[in-house]
């Protein structure tokens, strides 16, 4: 090509200007024409290795392709309350799975020392602190919220069920569901578990806008702004972002996250 070009050249009579202007177009042309194909040879060459590379991915266990699934499989079955740190800037959501255990519920209790009230809870359908445990495991999934969220709130708000606040153990109520103190006893339920159910119900209220997955329990559930606290922190009104919360008492969220960090190295 560059030779039939330069050929032009000596068959017509044109003027040194003009056959250096011609020059000039045919070498840019030849140019265009190299950087081209030179482009087009790269490309073949890095779809060929990406070819190759994935049909190695599929051909060979443990390549990077597997591992990245198996990385998957693993955080969603291993500790989530390091994702929970990682992901959200050290806050505790409360909705979300857990990796808790009835068991460590269990031993976190009886590791308090105190002596569970089996006499008045068997009234209400718990008789054992494993029952108890599960109740609180069992309506925590049902509504997506962490069961170890729900059962470190009750050990704060009743002193690891020993109650002595304007509540009393009768009424099943396990976080001061409608005490707004001065000796206002708040909610009663008929059991255990309804007590349980409207705890669970008013943390989801907090912690999202989405509907509840059971029949409302929770007389106070209306009232409640929805979704203002998504994180165990802000439980506390003084440290909402909003000013809203479950208590008033300073750090009433960040001493849950506390019990809840105890109960999980059970």
């Amino acid at each position: 090509m560059y030779q039939g070009g330069f050929s032009i050249l000596k068959k017509r009579n044109f003027t040194k200007k003009e056959k250096e202007r011609i020059r000039l177009y045919i070498e840019a042309g030849l140019a265009v024409f190299l950087v081209a194909a030179l482009a087009f040879a790269g490309g073949a060459d890095a779809f060929t290795e990406r070819r190759e590379a994935q049909e190695r991915a599929v051909s060979e266990p443990g390549t990077a392709g597997s591992e990245k699934e198996d990385s998957g499989a693993d955080k969603n079955a291993g500790d989530e309350s390091s994702e929970v740190s990682e992901s959200n800037g050290g806050q505790y959501p409360i909705m979300g799975g857990s990796d808790i255990t009835v068991q460590e519920m269990v031993d976190y209790f009886n590791d308090s020392g105190e002596t569970y009230p089996s006499e008045e809870l068997s009234e209400g359908g718990a008789d054992s602190i494993e029952t108890f445990c599960q109740i609180y495991y069992d309506e925590a999934s049902a509504e997506g919220v962490r069961p170890e969220v729900a059962f470190a709130q009750t050990m704060k708000e009743t002193g690891f069920l020993q109650y002595g606040g304007d509540a009393s153990i009768e009424q099943f109520n396990f976080a001061g569901l409608g005490t707004t103190g001065g000796g206002v006893p708040g909610n009663s339920y008929p059991d255990v578990r309804t007590g349980v159910r409207a705890q669970i119900q008013h943390l989801k209220a907090y912690a999202t806008t989405d509907a509840l997955e059971q029949e409302c329990v929770d007389d106070r559930y209306e009232y409640v702004k929805k979704g203002a606290a998504p994180y165990v922190e802000w439980l506390g009104q003084q440290e909402n972002p909003e000013g809203v919360g479950w208590a008033t008492g300073e750090n009433y969220g960040y001493d849950i996250v506390e019990m809840i960090q105890d109960m999980q190295e059970e």
